[in-house]
């Protein structure tokens, strides 16, 4: 069920991105290479207004604007988690637990070889990586779960690495960012955090034959995240994702709706409907 959902809401974020920025790249290069594309929605804009004019001029500004933002917001966000990325690598270097390390790869090689354990009494279980992604626990995670849990946990991650869910999140959000004005790709990536984190518990507990497992190690991760007050929270899954994994776990046959708000559905159809409808004119 949440993988056919999960494919949907990828393809959907992906359909509007490749409509918009090619709408915006055909503009680009008539702007900058004279280049004369007749279904160009930009383009458009300009023509319903007289050359000279203060509505022509504020037509040009903002457009403009529009697109420039788009431009740099992707061409920065990329460049920074680019950046982020290698000081994250850098700093697990420092803090590899070599021996753990060695000992993790050992007990769970026949679900996955490719885990790096940290020293830090904070729990902590997250996948990193877009090219080549990688587990990484913690000692204090290490120290908090049975081996059952620790196990399911392995599985839980596992899935994220298998289908590179860090770099189609960096995409959706990427996407939902520099389209910011078409709502329904910023539900897109919200929604795909949830899809994933629960296909994850899904998988988790196919591979465990049980819910107990996951749902003991989601626990007491929680409940450690509640008790400690003494530094920030670092929670690797939204408020929202733990509600909807909680109720997964609690039934797994359940129908958990995510649904889209009418306001974020209806802007999106009428800036797409713009968008789209009104190049079929210029042709």
């Amino acid at each position: 069920m949440w993988k056919k959902k999960s494919y949907f809401v990828v393809s959907l974020s992906l359909l509007i991105a490749c409509a918009v920025w090619s709408q915006m790249g055909a503009f680009l290069v008539h702007i900058l290479f004279g280049v004369n594309i007749k279904a160009n929605f930009f383009k458009f804009c300009f023509s319903l207004f007289k050359e000279g004019t203060v509505y022509y001029f504020a037509v040009i500004t903002l457009l403009n604007i529009v697109i420039a933002h788009s431009v740099l917001n992707t061409i920065f966000k990329i460049a920074e988690q680019f950046l982020l990325s290698r000081k994250l690598i850098q700093k697990l270097s420092v803090a590899k637990n070599d021996e753990k390390t060695t000992s993790m790869n050992e007990k769970f090689k026949h679900v996955n070889n490719k885990i790096l354990v940290v020293n830090t009494d904070e729990p902590l279980a997250f996948t990193v990586g877009f090219r080549h992604p990688f587990i990484v626990f913690s000692t204090g995670l290490l120290a908090l779960l049975d081996v059952d849990e620790l196990e399911a946990v392995v599985e839980h991650e596992s899935f994220h690495q298998k289908y590179y869910h860090p770099l189609v999140i960096f995409i959706l959000q990427l996407i939902s960012q520099a389209l910011w004005f078409v709502p329904l790709t910023k539900w897109c990536y919200k929604n795909y955090k949830i899809m994933s984190e629960l296909l994850a518990d899904e998988h988790a507990i196919n591979k465990m034959g049980t819910e107990l497992s996951i749902s003991a190690a989601l626990l007491k991760l929680i409940k450690y995240c509640c008790a400690d007050n003494t530094a920030p929270v670092r929670v690797h899954f939204s408020n929202e994702a733990v509600n909807y994994r909680l109720m997964q776990l609690v039934d797994p046959h359940e129908t958990i709706p995510l649904r889209a708000d009418f306001t974020t559905i209806f802007v999106s159809i009428y800036v797409l409907l713009i968008l789209l409808g009104m190049t079929i004119v210029i042709v």
